[in-house]
């Protein structure tokens, strides 16, 4: 008990201290951060995962730190953040070098998105449900739904 209270402050603390740039700069510092943002996520909080799991598939070094980025992203997803969900949608769409480009599975990953109120996500699974994709047939009825979901959510058509 006294262990995860004391990793939620220091994890409280490292969030602070993330926003101070000559901090950051500091190797030490740095280290430790990562160390508070990587003890919090395997502690299961969701916030924390998908705040480590971004960092790492934007800033990590290396490609370890992108493929542990995407297992947060997508743990934190599965736990209900829609900004991770968007972020796997968007990976999955692009593909790598291991994994050709799935439109079926960013759409799953942003519809799950836009289940948590995720208005882009929205948008981007219904202009997907209307071109069609890699491995995913056009669909007009299921693009139309997700517009409306999107202008729901609070996103505005351009023009």
């Amino acid at each position: 008990m006294l262990w995860r209270l004391r990793a939620r402050a220091t994890y409280w603390l490292a969030r602070r201290m993330f926003h101070w740039p000559w901090l950051m700069k500091q190797p030490r510092a740095w280290a430790w951060m990562q160390g508070q943002f990587a003890r919090m996520a395997a502690l299961g909080h969701v916030p924390a995962q998908s705040f480590y799991g971004h960092i790492l598939l934007f800033r990590g070094q290396g490609f370890g730190a992108r493929e542990e980025g995407l297992r947060l992203l997508r743990l934190a997803a599965q736990g209900g953040d829609g900004k991770a969900a968007y972020q796997v949608g968007v990976q999955c769409l692009a593909g790598d070098s291991r994994q050709a480009p799935d439109a079926g599975e960013a759409a799953r990953w942003w519809q799950m998105a836009a289940a948590a109120g995720h208005p882009l996500a929205a948008q981007r699974v219904s202009q997907l449900y209307r071109d069609g994709g890699p491995g995913l047939a056009a669909d007009e009825a299921a693009a139309e739904r997700f517009a409306r979901l999107a202008e729901q959510l609070g996103f505005r058509r351009k023009g």
